[in-house]
């Protein structure tokens, strides 16, 4: 493996762990994923095709390995990892649901979205790549690309405007 191939895989890491974030939702098997992607990616090098974008190919591995992961999850049943409902029993729920307000609905909304939707919201609006490479990456058509994202920004923009607090008059009047 040449050191420039090397260098790029490298720089795609902060991208592709924010994909894989997007998918999972938890940083945990994100960071599972992204490590399982490169083992993938750097043992089946031979399979990408040199002129041909790198990260869009590692994007791919990373959907196919959630992909994975959720048909086998279907098959065993939910876990729960013990450490993690202990750390959620002693977080100050008040703090906790100002971080959410502040700093997750989009999040929250992105999570809602059907996976399709998700990951092109990702692929796009996060990882900044264009329609037709979302539509590689998702071996997709473009139109069909298109039609999702429109939908997924439907969506979210109505997730948004339902989890702004309505102030009524009479309240804006009692502080005046």
């Amino acid at each position: 493996m040449s050191d420039s191939i090397r260098a790029e895989m490298v720089g795609i890491l902060p991208r592709l762990r924010r994909y894989a974030y997007a998918l999972t939702g938890n940083l945990h098997d994100a960071d599972d994923i992204v490590q399982e992607t490169c083992l993938r990616a750097l043992a089946r090098l031979d399979q990408w095709q040199r002129g041909t974008r790198l990260d869009s190919w590692m994007y791919r591995i990373a959907q196919n390995i959630y992909f994975d992961r959720c048909r086998a999850a279907k098959v065993r049943g939910e876990t729960v990892d013990l450490d993690e409902a202990y750390e959620l029993m002693s977080v100050d729920g008040r703090q906790e649901m100002e971080n959410r307000l502040s700093l997750g609905e989009a999040l929250v909304g992105i999570a809602q979205l059907p996976q399709e939707q998700r990951s092109l919201i990702t692929l796009v609006c996060i990882n900044g790549l264009s329609y037709k490479e979302a539509a590689q990456v998702a071996e997709i058509p473009l139109g069909t690309v298109m039609s999702r994202l429109a939908r997924a920004r439907i969506a979210l923009h109505e997730h948004i405007s339902k989890s702004e607090p309505q102030v009524s008059s009479s309240k804006v009047r009692g502080h005046l």
